[in-house]
């Protein structure tokens, strides 16, 4: 059966290709980077992924709930490419194999001092059922949760973050002990607009 058939992946695909993604502004110095949101469909609705990523000396996302993805190893490389071999090598998922692109969301810049100049574009794929997934060593965990359960109200709170001399609330999503903030928080949030 193809990937796009299920009735919430329509719906979902239906809602990217009537909108036009907002580009970020492209101001010197930047580089550029592509995130795989990645939807399952299942009985009880649709599932997307996420990993964990690895603690790891002078990463900036160290430890943080992401999106699958990376850098862009070159200005020939489409975003589009960068997400799908990111996710590749990040958790095995071969989303040329066996994904479908669904479409792309607005693209980030954060321009905190805190993090590298980086613009990041989010793609939305769609896989048929859930494939194996094979960590690498950025990557300490990886999980699927129902979007239901994603964008519950109840599991939205404020946290704060904290930095060397610097407290910040942040919206976030809590599963337990994991919690959703930042770019990937910001990319859910604009998500669920098209999802229901």
């Amino acid at each position: 059966m193809p990937h796009h058939t299920h009735s919430d992946l329509e719906r979902v695909a239906r809602a990217l290709a009537a909108r036009t993604p907002t580009p970020a502004p492209r101001d010197e110095p930047f580089h550029e980077a592509a995130v795989a949101l990645v939807l399952c469909p299942t009985e009880a609705g649709l599932e997307t992924l996420f990993i964990k990523r690895a603690t790891r000396e002078g990463d900036p996302w160290s430890g943080q709930i992401a999106l699958p993805g990376g850098r862009r190893h070159s200005d020939a490389e489409p975003l589009a490419v960068t997400a799908m071999r990111e996710t590749r090598e990040e958790i095995g998922i071969d989303l040329v194999a066996g994904g479908t692109l669904l479409g792309e969301l607005d693209e980030l810049r954060p321009r905190s001092p805190h993090l590298p100049p980086i613009i990041v574009r989010p793609y939305v794929f769609a896989v048929a059922a859930r494939p194996a997934l094979v960590l690498n060593y950025e990557v300490a965990e990886a999980f699927w949760v129902p979007l239901r359960d994603v964008f519950d109200p109840e599991r939205r709170q404020e946290i704060t973050i904290s930095f060397p001399g610097i407290h910040m609330k942040r919206s976030a999503i809590g599963f337990g002990e994991h919690m959703i903030w930042g770019m990937t928080e910001h990319i859910l949030r604009t998500f669920e607009g098209l999802w229901r």
